[in-house]
Formats: structure tokens, C-alpha cells, sequence
């Protein structure tokens, strides 16, 4: 990876920013399309024509370089929580107005960050660019917890599984508790058939429903491509549903600007967006929501496949 610098000082000036820039992509756990949904829904917005950075906040478990085939041997933002390089250094261009931040692999490099130095991460990132998108581990830690914090809005992913509901509804909580705010909820790996829809998922947890993925075998095959799914193959129904959850983002940040629990003009929620028609079904919520072993090939995880 060669370095590089994130944009020119003057290109801060004619980016019109909202009121909310920095999201943060949370899950309860791992395997739910977390990874996915951040490389595409950015990369998605950037073909928009806006500007984005994705930056891989999961400092121990750092798995988004490999979604968009960059190595992690080079700088990265171990070495910038570490003191050791700027935030330009570990910035890298993917194509035509996205750029990554990934994370390190190796354990050495992990124990020397300082976490609490994303915050300074952040407003930097926050100054340059239309939008930048947290990609925030699993579990609770207190990296996890900040990034939820240090977000002007946190979108929390979910497959209908009950499981995944259940920790969803944790991270709910975990970013109460970081004094974050809940933006909305995406719901992954839904499918037309099941009598259990998005909207239901998203009234049980309390939150506004901003986008639904159908289950499409294609996020995987993009996913070993190292190729976010909307370049990778365009017309995939999961693809489709997250250029129309993009084509929506600007809707959906303006009713994030409206006072919690209100109502916008119309009396509906403040947050009305709804992606994914007719594939927007939820799954069987009697089956676990994880990629079985079998549907995977030989080494690869269940983070790999859909993180």
C-alpha cells in the first residue's frame, strides 16, 4: 500500500456538510454482514459522488482490508494509535472518492495502541470527508464501547435470527451507555418467504428500520473477490438494496437531525427509510443466523464470509 494523502486543505470547503458525518456500524456479533454493509453502503455512497472514509475500528479482530484487497503489512491505524505514523499514512484510496483506514493483524502491534487516540482519528477524518463509516467489533470491550460514543449516529446490523436480535439489543444498551446515539437499524440476510419482517425486528428493539439486505449468495462470492458486492456485480439483489439504501442516506441523516421521538412534517417518524422491496422478508427466525461450515469453503471463518 502506498501513502497518501486524504485530500487537499481547500476540499474541506466545498464538501457541504450535514449534521451528522460520523456513523458508526455496530453489531452484538460477528458473522452478521457488519464488514459488508459498511464497504458497501460506502462505497455505494461514493459512487454517489461523495466522499468517504471507512476506517476498521476493531483493533483486535481487524478484518476489512481483506474486503477490499488491501494488505496490512504496511501502515495502518495500529500505528497511528501507537504514536507512530499520521492518519494520511494509514489512508488509502480504493477508487473514485472512498478511501480505507484498516487496522493491523499482528498481536504486537495491537498491544501497543492507545484506543482512546481515535477520537483524534476521528475529527480529523471528520473534516475531510461527506462521511465516515466506524466498522466496530463485536462483543464488549472498551474499544467497542467507544467508537459507539465518539459516532454522531451508531447503525446497528442484525440478521432476523433471534440470537442476533438479542445481542443487538445489548449493543442498544452499550451505546446508551457510551452516550452514543442509535441511529437506525439494517437488517441483513432477509428473505421474502418468512412471516417475520424487518419492520417487526426493528418495532421489538425499538429503533427506526433505515435499510433491509436480501440473503444473496453473491455478498460471499465478493467477499473472496476482495470486491465490495455493488462493484463486484451491480445487479445482485443485495447490491441493488444497498445503492437504494445510499440513494436514501441524505433522507435518512436529515430525519437523525430531528429531536429524538419526534415526528417529522407529515406525523410519520422521523426516520421512515426502507430498503430492499419485495426481498425485504426477514429469514426463519428459528434458524441460526450464522453461515453453517459446510456453506463455507475449507479456512475460510465466519468473519471472512460476511463480517
Amino acid at each position: 500500500m502506498s501513502r497518501f494523502k486524504v485530500f487537499p486543505p481547500h476540499c474541506g470547503d466545498i464538501i457541504n456538510m450535514s449534521d451528522k458525518t460520523v456513523f458508526a456500524i455496530g453489531s452484538g456479533k460477528g458473522g452478521v454482514g457488519k464488514t459488508t454493509t459498511t464497504v458497501n453502503l460506502g462505497t455505494a455512497l461514493a459512487q454517489t459522488g461523495e466522499r468517504v472514509a471507512i476506517v476498521d475500528t476493531d483493533l483486535g479482530m481487524a478484518n476489512l482490508a481483506g474486503f477490499v484487497s488491501l494488505s496490512t503489512d504496511s501502515t495502518t491505524l495500529h500505528d497511528v494509535l501507537a504514536g507512530n505514523a499520521s492518519v494520511a499514512d494509514a489512508t488509502y484510496p480504493l477508487t473514485d472518492n472512498i478511501v480505507a483506514v484498516p487496522s493491523g493483524t499482528g498481536l504486537e502491534e495491537y498491544a501497543e495502541t492507545s484506543p482512546e487516540g481515535l477520537r483524534e482519528v476521528v475529527d480529523e477524518l471528520r473534516d475531510e470527508f461527506s462521511y465516515v463509516f466506524l466498522d466496530v467489533g463485536a462483543g464488549v470491550s472498551h474499544e467497542t464501547v467507544l467508537p459507539l460514543g465518539l459516532a454522531d449516529a451508531v447503525l446497528l446490523v442484525s440478521t432476523p435470527e433471534p440470537a442476533s436480535v438479542h445481542d443487538t439489543k445489548k449493543t442498544l444498551e452499550l451505546t446508551d451507555h457510551a452516550k452514543g446515539k442509535a441511529g437506525g437499524l439494517i437488517v441483513t440476510r432477509t428473505r421474502s418467504e418468512s412471516n417475520v419482517s424487518p419492520e417487526d425486528i426493528a418495532s421489538r428493539l425499538d429503533i427506526p428500520l433505515v435499510g433491509a439486505i436480501p440473503d444473496d449468495t453473491a455478498v460471499r462470492e465478493s467477499v473472496y473477490a476482495g470486491t465490495p458486492l455493488v462493484v463486484y456485480d451491480s445487479q445482485r439483489p443485495a447490491a441493488v438494496a444497498y445503492k437504494q439504501l445510499a440513494a436514501e442516506f441524505s433522507e435518512i441523516v436529515s430525519g437523525m437531525a430531528t429531536a429524538d421521538g419526534s415526528d417529522g412534517p407529515s406525523g410519520e417518524p422521523a426516520i421512515a427509510g426502507r430498503t430492499g422491496g419485495e426481498a425485504s422478508g426477514s429469514s426463519d427466525s428459528s434458524v441460526d443466523g450464522s453461515a453453517s461450515a459446510e456453506d463455507r469453503p475449507e479456512g475460510i471463518t465466519e468473519a471472512e464470509t460476511d463480517s
